[in-house]
């Protein structure tokens, strides 16, 4: 059986490198690791740390195709993030514009979690501790 340690990193690609690099960074608040452009690929590879750990890797590349998103499609269906008090998170947004899904409940833990979505439309969780 393999053995691993941690998930290292989650690459997402954006049609809108900008905006995206806007979202990820002033509206979540990741915090950028590194930032280079590769000139062979035309391409952007931002690498954003949670809390000082590495966890996305943000890409842009030149007419990449559009997500399936609704209905939802095989694949990765969204991305997850802790938060210690979700009404304050739906505030913040809120006052960035972002509007939120209804809060729901999990039914196995019953912890309450809501979704945004990202500038391409990627699933965005917040799940209360």
């Amino acid at each position: 059986m393999l053995t691993l340690n941690k998930v290292h990193h989650i690459a997402i690609l954006c049609s809108d490198y900008q905006k995206s690099k806007t979202f990820y960074t002033e509206v979540l608040g990741l915090t950028i690791i590194r930032e280079i452009y590769r000139e062979e690929r035309q391409s952007y590879k931002l690498d954003l740390a949670l809390n000082g750990i590495y966890v996305v890797e943000l890409f842009s590349f030149p007419n990449p195709p559009k997500r399936p998103s609704r209905p939802e499609a095989v694949g990765l269906r969204h991305l997850a993030f802790e938060v210690i008090n979700l009404d304050e998170t739906i505030a913040l947004l809120n006052s960035k514009n972002i509007e939120s899904e209804p809060i729901r409940i999990d039914e196995t833990t019953e912890k309450r979690f809501t979704f945004i979505a990202d500038p391409d439309l990627l699933p965005i969780e917040f799940y209360e501790r």
